[in-house]
């Protein structure tokens, strides 16, 4: 099927009420038995895992690699907080049984061949990006900018919720990506200045201060 790898593997999945980006970094607390088996066993061999969004319905289709970077603290029962990166997309073909933890068998996502107008979009993704940082009053973060992954690296440092994350997980196109994001950033940054005009606004009974 055009946009996954034609690999199959098998992967040990650890289903969350969240989604992990690739290059994304987040904090686990780690204590049911079955997960601190699977994350011993990738910290033994260095092998990664799959984090999946659960959903009521059972689980999303696309998730993302992650590879445990640092294990801040350790318990005497297995208990764990690791801080774990993200790293491939993989598409989740169906789960396997045979371990404690929930497995599944899975395939690499592969992105579309990009356009010559993506890096004329990423400019403007960068500069909205820009802009929300100014409104916000906070100086921009550095951006690795890798190619196919600069809109997940931005998308880190914004909380748009779960369901944006997961809709950007699943697209196949960087430039897609990119100009979605661009949406989001300058709606974002528009309802911020509208919320300090009000503010001053109500502090000068109804009259804007200019400056």
């Amino acid at each position: 099927m055009f946009g996954y790898a034609s690999d199959v593997y098998e992967i040990g999945l650890f289903p969350l009420g969240l989604v992990l980006l690739p290059a994304e970094r987040i904090p686990l607390h780690v204590f049911e038995a079955r997960y601190k088996q699977l994350i011993g066993r990738c910290l033994e061999d260095g092998s990664l895992f799959g984090i999946v969004l659960a959903v009521e319905s059972g689980l999303v289709a696309v998730g993302t690699k992650a590879k445990v970077v640092e294990v801040p603290g350790r318990w005497p029962d297995g208990r764990m907080n690791v801080i774990v990166e993200g790293r491939a997309r993989f598409h989740l073909l169906q789960l396997t049984e045979g371990r404690t933890y929930v497995v599944g068998e899975a395939e690499d996502v592969v992105d579309e061949p990009g356009s010559s107008l993506e890096q004329e979009v990423l400019e403007r993704c960068l500069e909205a990006h820009r802009r929300l940082a100014a409104v916000a009053g906070m100086d921009p973060p550095e951006i690795d900018l890798d190619p196919g992954d600069t809109a997940f690296r931005i998308a880190a440092q914004v909380d748009f919720g779960t369901s944006f994350k997961q809709e950007l997980l699943e697209m196949r196109s960087e430039e897609a990506r990119l100009s979605r994001l661009t949406d989001l950033l300058v709606g974002a940054a528009e309802t911020l200045e509208l919320q300090k005009l009000a503010r001053k606004r109500a502090r000068g009974n109804g009259q804007a201060e200019l400056g």
